[in-house]
């Protein structure tokens, strides 16, 4: 139940009516009985879900596109990782200080681990906050970047940064020199309701291809409709939302949750 003592946590994001985030943390809160509630916010400014955090008492928050990079002018502290991806994603209040966090690369590299990344070409599709999240995982187990992105001064950054080839998305024709052994898609595109944009030509896939997609509604996009059509291995998006959310969890209660019932909790909310 609801009363006073309730704790606020919650997703500061733009779009959000797709995210599965209060589906999880509040199966999580009942389950080790916590009395929290976790919901989704729609904003146009950062700045107003910091006010908001500082105002209500938040005591934590997710943080999610376009935000992973702005939020960090108004945090208290930042996290080393947080820092050198140059993105948060979470974020604690602690005694009215608030504290940035990024738990993105360890979960985006998780299922990554059994097909191995060390000297592997790895494309990454964006350069946004998840991008450089992902980059920064893939870069510390050693395998090589290839970053598209539409906007070239943010892609050419991001492949400076890890001595990465960049590819703008008006010139990836260039990507018969490339071949990749991985793909992956950082951006929102194929993400509900717009499920039929495809974030990656399926004429440059080949069955010898991983394909990663972080997009996890829908949680089979187009690009992985497509990767499978191609003989490809494929990797869906839940599996990082999920480990990326226990981490989260676990920052703010001090507790690591079930990750069979956040699965669960998820595929609950789409039946």
């Amino acid at each position: 139940m609801i009363d006073s003592n309730t704790q606020v946590y919650c997703v500061f994001g733009n779009p959000i009516r797709h995210s599965k985030s209060p589906e999880i943390h509040n199966a999580c809160f009942q389950q080790h009985q916590i009395n929290a509630v976790y919901l989704a916010f729609k904003i146009d400014e950062i700045s107003k879900g910091i006010t908001a955090m500082k105002t209500l008492n938040i005591k934590g928050a997710s943080v999610t596109i376009p935000f992973k990079k702005s939020i960090m002018n108004h945090l208290d502290w930042i996290d080393e990782d947080a820092l050198n991806i140059n993105a948060v994603n979470t974020v604690v209040n602690k005694d009215g200080k608030l504290l940035g966090y990024n738990t993105d690369y360890k979960a985006a590299i998780a299922p990554l681990k059994t097909i191995g990344i060390k000297d592997k070409r790895v494309c990454i599709i964006g350069a946004g906050g998840a991008a450089r999240a992902v980059a920064y995982g893939i870069h510390k187990k050693k395998g090589g970047l290839v970053i598209i992105n539409r906007n070239k001064e943010r892609g050419e950054s991001l492949a400076l940064k890890y001595k990465a080839d960049f590819i703008p998305m008006d010139e990836i024709d260039k990507m018969d020199d490339i071949n990749p052994d991985i793909i992956i898609n950082t951006t929102s595109i194929g993400m509900h309701p717009n499920i039929d944009n495809l974030a990656f030509p399926s004429n440059y896939m080949n069955s010898q291809m991983v394909v990663m997609d972080i997009v996890y509604n829908p949680l089979r996009t187009k690009l992985l409709s497509e990767a499978q059509k191609k003989g490809c291995t494929t990797i869906d998006g839940l599996s990082m939302f999920l480990y990326q959310g226990a981490a989260q969890f676990k920052l703010w209660t001090g507790i690591s949750p079930d990750i069979k019932l956040m699965r669960q909790a998820v595929i609950n909310g789409d039946n």
